[in-house]
């Protein structure tokens, strides 16, 4: 009987010493997530344009409709085609923080406000943030194959998907049509010109299968649209066209292990250049 009452009391002990590590482990996570969250933030204080007459941050109401900006005698040569709120990014001081940075995707009225890097590999950007920081919020960041700066008929862009609904977890809304109706769009900014991301599909796939058919090659951008096109957890009446660039938006999901979610856009350009007659 005494033997049973020890072997209960260390058996207690251990699982409360469990617990105990538990809850510290956890705590110590929410501290590195609460870490990067802190850092995004400063890097938006960086870079966001201050306007000189109330020390806000340039930046205007995002609207679906195609009302032009007004243009200056830089863009005197271009036709406005789509409206793109200002940003008040400015993606050369991104750079000086860090030379990988792309671009950066802000979708209106959810927390996906980023900037974008480009990578040489699938690890480092999963735990890293845009100033180097080892975080385990880590970057939006390019697939490696796609051209960094949008040139591509397709480009890959892969998040976490914090369990926050920060980084890429708001991304999981999409997989309701009225989430799609409420955000039907995003915004790319870059040091090339500026994107409307209107969006078409969204899909859940298996990233065995993602790596077999090779969707993250343009030259494979037909059957991606074709397999999202079937599988779409939402309409559009956005139509694809050959030709267009598409951008495809990745993170976790978990219908099934290794489960991925992507979300396709197409790319609707700012400007376009007046043709000489």
């Amino acid at each position: 009987m005494k033997r049973y009452k020890i072997f209960t009391f260390v058996v207690l002990l251990i699982g409360m010493g469990m617990v105990i590590l538990a809850g510290l482990k956890l705590a110590d996570t929410q501290k590195i997530y609460q870490e990067g969250d802190k850092a995004y933030e400063d890097i938006r204080g960086q870079i966001k344009k201050v306007s000189e007459t109330d020390g806000s941050v340039a930046k205007e109401s995002a609207s679906h409709d195609d009302k032009p900006r007004e243009n200056t005698e830089e863009l005197s040569l271009k036709i406005p085609l789509v409206y793109i709120p200002e940003s008040g990014i400015d993606i050369e001081v991104l750079k000086t923080i860090n030379e990988d940075s792309a671009a950066w995707l802000y979708s209106p009225d959810t927390v996906i406000d980023y900037p974008v890097m480009k990578a040489d590999d699938y690890n480092y950007y999963l735990n890293h943030l845009p100033d180097g920081t080892v975080n385990l919020n880590g970057s939006l960041f390019i697939d490696y194959n796609c051209a960094p700066d949008f040139s591509d008929r397709l480009t890959v862009i892969y998040g976490h998907h914090m369990k926050s609904g920060k980084m890429f977890g708001s991304l999981k809304g999409y997989k309701n049509q009225s989430y799609y109706e409420d955000n039907p769009f995003m915004y790319l900014y870059t040091d090339k010109g500026n994107y409307r991301v209107d969006l078409i599909y969204g899909c859940v796939i298996g990233a065995g299968q993602w790596r077999e058919q090779a969707f993250m090659f343009e030259e494979n951008v037909g059957e991606l649209m074709q397999y999202a096109a079937y599988n779409t957890t939402f309409k559009s009446d956005i139509e694809y066209e050959e030709g267009d660039r598409v951008v495809v938006l990745s993170t976790c999901s978990y219908e099934f292990d290794e489960a991925r979610y992507a979300v396709v856009g197409i790319l609707r350009e700012e400007y376009s250049r007046v043709v000489s007659e």
